[in-house]
């Protein structure tokens, strides 16, 4: 437990835990909210004046201007998206939508794309990762929504290489340079907890609207994990394998070359694997900056409540998120194929020339037969109309009507209602002592500190009221998450069939972009604060299960088997043994949870919230990027807060017990 104070001489100040610490600054709060109820406590003690609130936006918009007009990096950014990177982008959009824009390549089959799909699928993991890469280009060719999709996947081509490529790069750099990876962490750490819109907004503004700012905002969202991951590998090289290459006399080049990186192979696939995710992620919620495609798609469809489309959609963009998913995890753990000296060159590339041949064919295919090149939405299958009636017709019987009000009538007038307005009333100073509180409890003293750094700063932006409402979402979200998942993962964890199971349905809901999780809300609560939650709920309960199960599966044999020796009941055996050995890894589950729900509070802002995710969606109709950033920092403080005192506490729980 962390101590305060390291004083131990008779008549020297006493010594103090964080967590006594922590428990009179939660006093303090109280004595605080109780002093604000009787109208006792002075009006600059429950809210900053206004007058004390720095201009942080004025501020940080005069240095963006001096970057971008007076430094000239608006020129060169400009310059960068209207000539190499348009050019890219030109190109894998005549390729595969045919955009009629040089360099004027013909539009590649839906058909030869599906069947290289499949021959791709079946080199990688076997017939059922054929059957599901090429079935996903035949359902988004069938159901009509080809251009769509490959709309989206022009850009996905563009921006994952270079995200790739950029992120190795320094993720080399980070490995072989003390002081850069030192000055990276903090940034990547900002990087992964900022909301989307703060990186929308400077795209639009450097790069200009539609795919080139798509293409941009979704490359520096997608870095980071490649970084992380790079930097990672090449530490865990073991040193006799480093040892054999400096034997055989390898320049450093060499070495890098053909030691640590081939060494360090699984964890850089597993960066390539989360930056093809993030890309998909991010390039189907770059519809809010004119990026066309299936985001833009579902964005319009849902804003008239076509929920049938809308479902089409979604289950499109599924269905691509799991192939690509599938397709990079089953690269991951494919190891390199060795042919004996002498193999005939066509035996050593057969998957090669049959996925060439494939292509070729279709192509050829397509130039006579229209069906094979291209199907328009007379052609197409889409049930999007009656699939919107069916739904309509479900939601309209009486037993799901009455209990999806009597679900919306509970949750926003006797719990969500007066939790946001509680916190609401908690003044400032008293709200930034309960999470100081929190953290020095769970973190100790540097936790503690950090806590009332972050959330000082958020009061002092202005935006205090909008990020006590943002804070409600996602705690709310989260606990009903936990009620949920908990069970859910105790419940599956005890037998191995259902383990497996829950953790397919866990795999495949995280590679679901976060637009799809409003569908299932919207249907069924409408636009209200309880669809809002709902939906976070959703979204956040996938890691709460994964790693509940994980962590229970995990528990050491001998751990349980001493138990059982010992008579303990199964719920003894739950409570005693297996939840508190389990509960390091279930922090991380939790942690998780926190940080899904914070980034999809931010997507829930357009069903309609009064939060920051309200605010910063409003800024992108401008060129206000002060106050974009200023928002999105707050949303990364709160979420950076409890990352760092749940993962401490975390880490040294797992001390504690020799894990």
């Amino acid at each position: 437990m962390a101590v305060l104070s390291t004083n131990s001489v008779p008549g020297e100040p006493k010594q103090y835990s964080s967590t006594q610490v922590g428990t009179w600054l939660a006093l303090i709060a109280l004595i605080m909210t109780g002093l604000q109820y009787a109208g006792m406590l002075p009006a600059l003690l429950h809210r900053l004046p206004e007058n004390w609130i720095p201009p942080f936006a004025i501020w940080l918009d005069a240095a963006f201007n001096f970057i971008r007009t007076d430094l000239g990096l608006q020129k060169l950014t400009r310059w960068f998206a209207e000539g190499p990177l348009q050019f890219m982008l030109d190109t894998t959009a005549n390729l595969l939508y045919g955009k009629k824009r040089w360099p004027r390549f013909e539009q590649i089959p839906w058909s030869a794309i599906a069947a290289s799909a499949a021959v791709l699928g079946y080199y990688l993991g076997g017939w059922r990762l054929a059957a599901l890469a090429g079935g996903t280009f035949v359902w988004t060719a069938l159901i009509g929504q080809w251009k769509d999709a490959m709309e989206t996947m022009s850009v996905l081509v563009v921006a994952a290489p270079m995200a790739f490529i950029i992120g190795i790069g320094l993720g080399i750099a980070a490995w072989k340079y003390v002081w850069v990876d030192r000055a990276i962490k903090p940034i990547l750490s900002i990087l992964q907890t900022l909301p989307f819109f703060t990186y929308l907004l400077p795209a639009v503004i450097f790069f200009k609207v539609g795919p080139t700012a798509g293409a941009v905002a979704t490359i520096i969202y997608a870095i980071p994990p490649m970084i992380l991951m790079t930097t990672l590998g090449l530490k865990k090289v073991s040193p006799e394998v480093v040892e054999a290459g400096k034997m055989s006399g390898s320049t450093r080049w060499q070495m890098l070359r053909h030691v640590y990186i081939p060494a360090a192979r699984t964890e850089i696939l597993v960066g390539v694997n989360q930056v093809i995710m993030l890309c998909l992620a991010m390039v189907v919620l770059t519809a809010f900056i004119g990026m066309p495609g299936l985001g833009a798609k579902l964005l319009a469809m849902m804003g008239s409540f076509k929920l049938g489309r809308s479902f089409e959609i979604g289950v499109t963009i599924v269905l691509l998120a799991v192939t690509l998913d599938r397709l990079s995890k089953a690269w991951v753990v494919k190891l390199p194929e060795h042919h004996e000296k002498g193999t005939p060159w066509w035996k050593r590339h057969i998957y090669l020339l049959v996925g060439l041949a494939a292509f070729v064919f279709f192509t050829v295919l397509g130039q006579f037969v229209e069906w094979f090149a291209e199907i328009g939405r007379r052609q197409s299958f889409s049930q999007g109309k009656e699939i919107d009636t069916a739904i309509k017709s479900f939601l309209a019987f009486d037993i799901v009507k009455g209990t999806t009000e009597q679900i919306r009538y509970v949750l926003n007038v006797w719990v969500l209602n007066p939790f946001r307005d509680f916190l609401l009333s908690i003044p400032t100073f008293g709200f930034i002592l309960f999470v100081v509180a929190g953290a020095l409890a769970l973190g100790g003293k540097r936790s503690g500190i950090y806590a009332a750094i972050f959330f000082g700063l958020v009061a002092l932006t202005g935006w205090w009221d909008r990020s006590v409402i943002t804070l409600y979402s996602v705690i709310s979200a989260v606990t009903l998450a936990m009620i949920i998942g908990l069970p859910v993962g105790v419940f599956a964890s005890r037998s191995e069939a259902w383990s497996r199971r829950v953790l397919l349905i866990c795999d495949t809901a995280q590679t679901f972009p976060s637009f799809i999780y409003l569908i299932p809300a919207i249907m069924l609560f409408g636009i209200t604060a309880t669809s809002v939650v709902m939906s976070i709920l959703i979204f956040a309960m996938v890691p709460l299960v994964r790693y509940t199960i994980e962590g229970l599966r995990n528990v050491p044999p001998e751990m349980t088997e001493a138990a059982d020796m010992s008579g303990a009941t199964k719920m003894q055996k739950l409570w005693s043994v297996q939840l508190p050995l389990a509960l390091p890894t279930m922090a991380v589950g939790f942690n998780q949870a926190i940080m899904f729900a914070f980034f999809m509070v931010i997507i829930a802002a357009f069903i309609g919230t009064q939060d920051l995710g309200q605010e910063l969606q409003k800024t992108l109709a401008g060129t206000d990027l002060g106050k974009n950033f200023v928002l999105g920092i707050c949303v990364s403080l709160m979420a950076l807060t409890f990352d760092m005192a749940i993962m401490t506490w975390a880490e040294g729980k797992k001390r504690m017990l020799g894990l």
